[in-house]
């Protein structure tokens, strides 16, 4: 197996991932901000974090993995006040509706969801640490991390702090991404406002302070690997750096990785344009939620994915494709023995969709080793050349492949009437079927084809395709 490499932002280039413990990954992820639905762009950057996961847990690795629901900042303050809800019920919402996302997405749970309510003791005696070591000062009932004390400031961003006005303050967790300025720890309460009362006063915690609290309560002064969109390393990361290794003297996270944005039809994605999705938003089009984890994960996460419908339905036709090539390798009927170079041709797609993945998770590299396989092991199959002693290794790296990229599964119907799109019984079940496919056969084999085409219809009807393979074999999938 090829060595691991990663994309460290900290150090600006690719360098070998090797774990502080070995044979373990603490890793934290910047989870979302549950004030509204997660969108498309959000979920790019979840998937790139759950195909790192994956393929970390595939090589061997032992995850204590950690993602954060923010559920304070100013936009969840300001709406749970107008609804005159606590935030808890305000926010309980969206985080079910994250974690159904997830599961349609085949997103895997980390070993710790966290939510920044239920920390706040800890991050109250994080800034305590800071205002010890003079890291902080106060103004007007809120507490400021003075960015002047840190002159490591800047260190993962690359940003240039000339010119920039000491002392000046910024409040306000939505900042401009170009403001570097000293920032709240601890924000005194406004009129009408939820607040907390504290050792260090009345009010809340700045957004910042949140994610390094929490990273460190489960994860330890210093994390291997730390992830989010690439919108977060200025200034949300740097603040995170600049206020654990005020409090620690010790790196706060190893390897920074971050994905890139997603565009839609080439443009920002943005609500005035009318390019603005969530899930729901494209099952409700009648995507499927396979489709959709395919087309966020098929381009590198260190490239700008333009999200098209056409790329979208390419997708689909992909997902489609592989679960065909499955079907085929379960129920064909091909010739004993070994097909010659077949078994050399299916380790050599292994190692190459190793290599890939291990290249700073190259999906794209990853993906072309598999199609490559699917296509010469179908015309091999066409040509009546395909080997039963070769089906056992194609589908041994089959399931290689779904550990990871988890598209395989045939339960995109299931997934959608979990989620309220479609009524449970508006299509029959595996079990009713392989019933009737069972009777379409046994009436083909009688020369009954009325009643093996009255069969075929009514499956159609009710949303299932019978396909009739060249070997002989019958497969059918739902449309």
């Amino acid at each position: 197996m090829a060595e691991i490499q990663l994309h460290n932002t900290l150090a600006g280039k690719i360098e070998k991932f090797v774990p502080q413990k070995a044979g373990e990954v603490r890793m934290y992820t910047c989870g979302p901000t549950v004030y509204d639905y997660a969108h498309i762009g959000n979920y790019r950057t979840f998937v790139f974090q759950d195909i790192l996961r994956r393929f970390l847990k595939l090589r061997g690795f032992k995850l204590n993995h950690v993602m954060n629901l923010t559920d304070v900042d100013d936009r969840i303050i300001a709406n749970a006040a107008a609804a005159g809800k606590s935030i808890r019920d305000y926010t309980e919402k969206f985080v079910q509706a994250f974690f159904d996302d997830c599961r349609s997405l085949s997103i895997e749970a980390p070993e710790h969801w966290i939510r920044a309510t239920d920390h706040i003791d800890d991050m109250v005696k994080l800034i305590e640490r800071l205002q010890q070591k003079t890291f902080t000062y106060p103004s007007e009932g809120s507490i400021y991390y003075r960015i002047a004390k840190f002159p490591e400031y800047g260190k993962l961003s690359k940003v240039d702090l000339t010119g920039i006005q000491a002392g000046a303050r910024v409040d306000n967790d939505r900042y401009e991404k170009e403001s570097a300025r000293d920032f709240a720890l601890w924000k005194a309460p406004k009129p009408g406002e939820h607040f907390w009362e504290t050792p260090i006063g009345p009010g809340r915690p700045g957004w910042h302070i949140e994610c390094s609290a929490m990273a460190m309560k489960f994860l330890g002064d210093t994390l291997d690997i730390h992830t989010g969109g690439v919108d977060l390393a200025f200034p949300h990361h740097e603040n995170e750096i600049a206020q654990s290794e005020a409090a620690t003297g010790k790196p706060f996270a190893r390897y920074w990785l971050h994905a890139e944005h997603l565009l839609v039809e080439g443009e920002k994605m943005s609500k005035s344009l009318g390019n603005f999705y969530t899930l729901r938003d494209l099952f409700g089009k009648g995507y499927k939620p396979s489709a959709l984890r395919f087309a966020l994960s098929s381009v590198p996460y260190r490239k700008q994915l333009n999200f098209t419908f056409d790329g979208l339905q390419q997708a689909a036709s992909s997902v489609e494709r592989l679960r065909n090539f499955a079907d085929r390798l379960k129920q064909g009927k091909f010739p004993a023995g070994k097909q010659k170079g077949m078994a050399a041709r299916i380790a050599k797609a292994a190692d190459e969709f190793d290599a890939g993945l291990s290249e700073d998770l190259n999906t794209a590299r990853a993906l072309a080793a598999v199609f490559d396989l699917v296509r010469e092991a179908n015309i091999a199959m066409d040509k009546g050349e395909f080997r039963q002693g070769d089906v056992s290794a194609a589908q041994e790296f089959l399931a290689t492949f779904d550990k990871v990229f988890a598209v395989m599964e045939d339960n995109d119907g299931e997934k959608l009437r979990a989620l309220g799109f479609g009524r449970p019984e508006s299509g029959p079940g595996d079990t009713e079927i392989d019933k009737l496919v069972a009777e379409r056969n046994a009436a083909k084999k009688k020369r009954d084809f009325v009643t093996a085409d009255r069969i075929r219809k009514e499956l159609a009807d009710r949303g299932i395709i019978i396909e009739d393979a060249k070997d002989g074999s019958v497969r059918w999938k739902r449309k």
